[in-house]
């Protein structure tokens, strides 16, 4: 029998460690290759125009979501200007942050090499997280916040440090101005504390200067909200009501198993789940899943609203299901994990192909595009906006000299803030979310471009309107936007004080 000296054990030891370590870097490492070079395919996403907008308008808040995102893309608009690759990275390296601490989630419950690499892969190969790593979303913050939680509340619960709660109070400081679908996580966070041993931790005052952090981090956006009449929560209850209503919410138990992860994974993070429950120490977690999924599910929330919980339910799951394996006799062992990867690969490869813009031609791009409606979304915009400047630029001089755009969207509103400059377009006019909120021009434009208005709501809206052009796209893809009315209208029937109130709009 070799007999290992300590301190040689402790140099393996901490190699295995780095080696681990790289592994999951590796793993994160490959996903960011592939979307830094699939990411600059197609365009923009008609939500990426509200947000390269907003960040144009930098406040510390909007009616759609807090300001941490619009923050962050303004500072991609000062690196790489508007640029789909650069602006998109800091969604990458997101994703790919969240891959790896997946892995170290599975190192802190106490998982080897195996159920590290599981948990990252798993992560790396799930939907929702894909997706995250192919546009600027404020979902993609909203799951590294999630999936950081959980991290810093399994170190708490490993070494019973209050002091994690400074870094989890940060967190969730940090979600809250993201996306407030993270109180739901709260809320998740704050019942299994009562539900548990980690009641304890009330009563420690590192609990409560995490509560300070997380306070003194929001106040700057509940302090805006106060000032505005909580417009963001008008702004949620229409929202929440248009997707029920239009059958958004619907397949949410469906959707846990194909968009918030590996459908592959769904043993394993069931298993984990399960664990979380049994274990004393853990059992925290456990209630952080099952109340959020409790309330989405009573409130009708959208299916991918949880995805950012699985990250540590599969991280647990691959640790129940590395302690298993080790216990088959050789060589079913090796076939469980063949099988398994396989089925994970396979998946992860449909994901990719699906979600991806991996071909700029041919039948996989059809195929993205057929069964993708962000992708669809990406398309046609600089055409759109070449279609104003061609009309603007058809006007009779005297039109032309006081000619305004007004938008029915905000994908609009910002294809032409963006994009419109190059053409010398004026800054559009929008009734929807915060650019409703900067107001109509001082110098009231006589001539009006009207976008995304039927003909009986433009007519009902504004004087003398005359059919201009229909929208379309080079590749005929059907999209929110495509076969939509461009109109040459006078200016509202209305004064436009109470034209501007009576036509807001949330969208």
């Amino acid at each position: 029998m070799e007999v290992i000296d300590p301190e040689e054990r402790l140099v393996r030891r901490d190699t295995g460690a780095r080696a681990d370590t790289l592994a999951l870097v590796t793993i994160a490492l490959v996903v960011t290759v592939i979307h830094l070079l699939t990411n600059g395919r197609y365009g923009f996403h008609r939500d990426e125009f509200q947000f390269l907008s907003d960040a144009r308008h930098l406040d510390w808040g909007f009616v759609a979501y807090p300001p941490f995102t619009p923050f962050v893309e303004r500072i991609g608009l000062e690196i790489f200007g508007v640029s789909m690759v650069g602006l998109r990275l800091f969604s990458v390296i997101a994703q790919a942050v969240a891959i790896v601490v997946a892995g170290l989630m599975a190192r802190e419950l106490g998982g080897g090499r195996l159920a590290r690499v599981t948990s990252a892969l798993l992560v790396a190969t799930s939907g929702l997280p894909v997706f995250e790593g192919t546009e600027f979303q404020y979902s993609t913050f909203d799951y590294l916040w999630w999936v950081l939680i959980a991290y810093f509340v399994i170190r708490l619960l490993k070494t019973e440090d209050p002091r994690w709660w400074v870094a989890i109070g940060a967190a969730i400081g940090a979600g809250l101005m993201t996306k407030y679908t993270i109180c739901f996580f709260v809320a998740g966070v704050l019942g299994g504390m009562l539900l548990t041993s980690a009641r304890r931790f009330f009563l420690s005052g590192w609990f409560w200067c995490g509560v300070g952090v997380a306070v003194v981090i929001f106040l700057p956006n509940l302090l805006w909200q106060v000032r505005h009449g909580f417009i963001s929560v008008h702004f949620l209850q229409h929202i929440h009501t248009r997707d029920v209503g239009q059958g958004r919410a619907n397949g949410f138990l469906r959707d846990q198993f194909i968009i918030c992860a590996n459908i592959v994974a769904a043993p394993l993070w069931v298993a984990g789940l399960v664990s979380f429950f049994r274990d004393r120490r853990y059992r925290m977690l456990g209630w952080m899943y099952v109340i959020p999924l409790a309330l989405f599910m009573l409130g009708k929330g959208r299916g991918y609203y949880l995805a950012a919980a699985y990250p540590m339910l599969m991280a647990m799951g691959a640790v129940v299901g590395e302690r298993w394996v080790q216990s088959l006799r050789s060589p079913w062992g090796r076939v469980v994990e063949g099988v398994f990867f396989t089925g994970v690969a396979a998946w992860g490869l449909f994901v990719y192909a699906l979600i991806v813009p991996l071909a700029s031609s041919g039948p996989l791009r059809q195929f993205a595009l057929k069964n993708n409606g962000d992708l669809r979304e990406e398309l046609g915009w600089s055409e759109l906006v070449q279609q104003v400047a061609s009309i603007r630029d058809s006007l009779p001089a005297e039109q032309r000299a006081s000619v305004g755009v007004f938008t029915a969207n905000y994908g609009e509103q910002g294809a032409v803030e963006i994009l419109g400059p190059k053409y010398g377009l004026p800054m559009p006019i929008s009734r929807t979310n915060s650019a409703w909120l900067r107001g109509y021009p001082a110098e009231h434009p006589t001539t009006l471009i009207v976008l995304g208005f039927s003909k009986a709501t433009a007519e009902k809206a504004f004087t003398g309107c005359q059919l201009a052009g229909q929208v379309s796209n080079p590749d005929g893809v059907s999209n929110e936007e495509k076969g939509g009315s461009i109109y040459v209208c006078g200016p509202p029937r209305l004064p436009w004080p109470e034209f501007w109130i009576q036509y807001q709009n949330f969208g």
